[in-house]
């Protein structure tokens, strides 16, 4: 009976259901006190505002499992959207192979990472950071310090915006969020490669035993530079979220994008240290970082408290994935 019981501590005392409990307390907050906060338009802002931050942190989880850290995540993203909206807009491409280019860019960034990291051996914050600083100033270089602004939804090629909202006579004012869809699409694909699959569980093992898993006979180079290069795909696809959502993107930003994905990372119980993590605590964070974003204008306060209530939720996750692992002595 005891052993049950501090099973069942265990499970209920874990940093995901903590998560989920804080999502509905603060959607509930925020409807009791914000008028209309419970409106469909707010409901689809907050998913507006959560799928290039979802993408991000599902691609920066696998990172983290391994140990390691992603800060050029946010400025690869801003990085392959100028670049893409530049080859449209200058080169003619079509906007479809833009899109997928945008992707392989970003594919391209986290294996550059992987490469550092996982053959040259540098410190993954090091090598990160390089990749942040280079992204961010290779977009303005690439566009020449200009804004790019991607087609609008009633030409013929801003089709890519039907994606993540449908818009038309007949449907919702705040539109359809068909984005919300495919990101739970791919969090379910990437959960099962995650916990269901050979190079999943290779990747879950670097975090926990670097070491114990070389000896075992895995490639570990192999797989921990897998896991930047899924960073950086799913950066690629947080670019093309971006764009569609927020049409126009700006040369030089993309630093503080990264620190979103993380947070929303932590937050949904992936451990820092590495070995501990999963997908859908990855969303729960990255929806209750949205929640705050939205809901904080509807109790007067400014959206940039965000970070300062965000700074508190992130200590709070970090000290209760320490506490776990005193209590299961690791």
């Amino acid at each position: 009976m005891m052993l049950k019981n501090n099973r069942l501590f265990h499970i209920l005392g874990t940093q995901r259901l903590a998560a989920v409990v804080a999502l509905g307390a603060l959607y509930l907050f925020f409807c009791a006190l914000g008028d209309n906060f419970a409106a469909y338009n707010t409901f689809v802002s907050i998913l507006d505002s959560s799928y290039y931050i979802g993408f991000l942190a599902i691609g920066v989880t696998f990172v983290i499992i391994t140990g390691g850290i992603d800060l050029s995540c946010g400025t690869v993203m801003v990085c392959c959207a100028l670049i893409s909206g530049t080859l449209y807009f200058k080169l003619g491409v079509p906007m479809w192979l833009c899109l997928l280019l945008c992707v392989a860019m970003g594919g391209l960034f986290g294996l550059c990472n992987g490469f550092m990291v996982a053959v040259m051996k540098l410190p993954a914050f090091i090598a990160t950071l390089g990749t942040m600083m280079v992204t961010r100033g290779l977009g303005s270089i690439v566009t020449a310090t200009a804004s790019v602004t991607f087609p609008p939804r009633s030409a013929g090629d801003g089709w890519f915006r039907g994606i993540f909202k449908m818009m038309g006579d007949g449907l919702p004012g705040g539109g359809v969020p068909t984005g919300f869809l495919l990101l739970i699409l791919l969090a379910v694909i990437m959960a099962f490669f995650l916990n269901r699959t050979r190079p999943g569980r290779y990747i879950m093992a670097l975090g926990s035993n670097k070491e114990a898993t070389r000896l075992s006979g895995v490639n570990v180079v192999k797989w921990e530079a897998l896991a930047y290069v899924i960073s950086g795909l799913f950066a690629g696809l947080a670019a093309v979220a971006y764009a569609s959502i927020y049409s126009t993107v700006l040369p030089g930003t993309g630093n503080g994008f990264e620190l979103d994905g993380i947070a929303g990372t932590v937050i949904g119980g992936t451990s820092l240290s590495g070995g501990v993590g999963s997908i859908a605590g990855t969303l729960i964070g990255v929806f209750i970082m949205s929640v705050l974003k939205t809901g904080l204008p509807f109790v007067g306060l400014q959206p940039h408290y965000q970070l300062f209530f965000t700074g508190f939720v992130l200590v709070a996750a970090v000290f209760a994935d320490v506490l776990n692992r005193r209590r299961r002595g690791t």
